[in-house]
């Protein structure tokens, strides 16, 4: 591992245009990358996830700055973080795998079965029992489905406008799809829905944490949220 003045010499070097420091920090820097690409797993191909990734820390190499007083981790975190999600907010509707959209909507149509039924709705394990998979392959099928609701989807409108363009506002192009898409509908929601938006979309919370919180069960939180942006989309297209 390198120490600090190392890691400063070759960044000195690297934004001088000497390719081989910046080769050799990009490789010192795998393990950075790797930890945060784990949490877009399932979203994105894991080798489309790394080069994103890498993208993201060497305009990190280019553009740090000895005065911001942070070593370079603390500042490459958010530039590697940030290059991933604004190709997965500008690439419109998430690219997911096959596998993860077709487990998705058999979990959605077993789920409709058991409650038509009466039956209590089945848990994460339930689910990963029932389909004969890892409980966090349950987990990532049910959140992808959250992803396909992009800003560049049609309405179905005469005039073919797109989510994104029923969404008025000064808003900035670099502001979040996320908080582009709900903040003007999040006020008028009940306490509880309102609650887990927040949490799943402005403190980057995950299904399972934002369960144990409110002291329901993931699939509850998957359905509500799933039940919330529909509800969204309905009303932009009101505009």
């Amino acid at each position: 591992m390198l120490s600090h003045e190392q890691t400063l010499s070759l960044i000195q070097s690297a934004q001088s245009g000497d390719d081989d420091a910046k080769e050799k920090l990009i490789a010192e820097n795998i393990p950075l990358i790797k930890s945060i690409v784990k949490r877009f797993g399932g979203r994105l191909e894991y080798d489309d996830l790394m080069q994103l990734g890498a993208m993201g820390l060497v305009k990190a190499i280019s553009n740090f700055d000895v005065s911001f007083g942070v070593r370079f981790s603390t500042y490459a975190v958010p530039m590697i973080s940030g290059e991933i999600k604004r190709f997965l907010r500008d690439d419109g509707a998430v690219k997911v795998s096959r596998w993860a959209k077709t487990l998705a909507a058999k979990i959605s149509q077993y789920t409709d079965e058991r409650q038509k039924a009466g039956e209590a709705e089945p848990s994460v394990d339930d689910l990963a029992a029932h389909f004969g998979v890892e409980a966090q392959d349950i987990v990532f099928a049910m959140d992808t489905t959250h992803y396909l609701l992009s800003l560049s989807e049609p309405l179905g409108d005469d005039d073919g406008a797109s989510l994104g363009d029923k969404i008025v506002g000064d808003s900035s192009p670099d502001e979040s799809l996320d908080t582009l898409m709900l903040r003007d509908c999040i006020k008028s929601l009940p306490e509880r829905e309102k609650k887990i938006i927040i949490l799943r979309y402005f403190r980057d919370k995950t299904q399972s944490e934002v369960a144990k919180e409110l002291g329901v069960s993931q699939v509850q939180v998957s359905r509500i949220e799933c039940r919330i942006l529909k509800q969204l989309k309905e009303e932009i297209s009101e505009f």
